[in-house]
């Protein structure tokens, strides 16, 4: 079926000669002219609605097409409402982080990627800390290793 956001074609925008027509019970009602097929759905006062404009003939439906829209509407917003979105959540570190601190550190980036979120690391370096940018390496080596189970890194 036609999206929500795309304009489907109804009733007298239907443009062509032979339709395939679909009844409002879901029984093929058969191959007929335009115009019996807009009496047909004037007499069940409905909507013809076009449902595969591409095939050979066009298939038509016979249908409430307000009711159409808002069921479009609904499977729409549920279908988003279901999605989960994934964050990139951030744990900072030091060179000087303490054990302590680190284990916390580390079982939160854990519980992060177990959560399905992605996770990033970020090692921050002040003043003197540069002159020991080996100590900062290790320390990433070391958070890589620990996280290799629950990570792809």
């Amino acid at each position: 079926m036609a999206s929500a956001t795309k304009r489907v074609r109804r009733n007298e925008e239907i443009n062509a000669p032979q339709l395939r027509v679909i009844a409002a019970d879901g029984s093929q009602a058969g191959v007929m002219s335009r115009f019996e097929a807009l009496q047909m759905a004037s007499a069940a006062e409905l909507d013809l609605v076009e449902v595969s404009p591409t095939a050979e003939p066009p298939v038509v439906r016979i249908m409430d097409y307000g009711k159409f829209l808002f069921e479009q509407n609904k499977k729409a917003h549920s279908a988003k409402r279901k999605q989960k979105q994934i964050q990139v959540k951030e744990v900072k570190f030091r060179p000087g982080t303490g054990e302590a601190d680190y284990k916390i550190k580390l079982r939160n980036l854990t519980r992060f990627l177990t959560e399905g979120d992605k996770a990033k690391v970020t090692l921050r370096f002040r003043g003197r800390e540069m002159v020991h940018q080996d100590l900062g390496r290790k320390l990433l080596d070391r958070v890589c290793a620990d996280l290799a189970p629950h990570a792809v890194i």
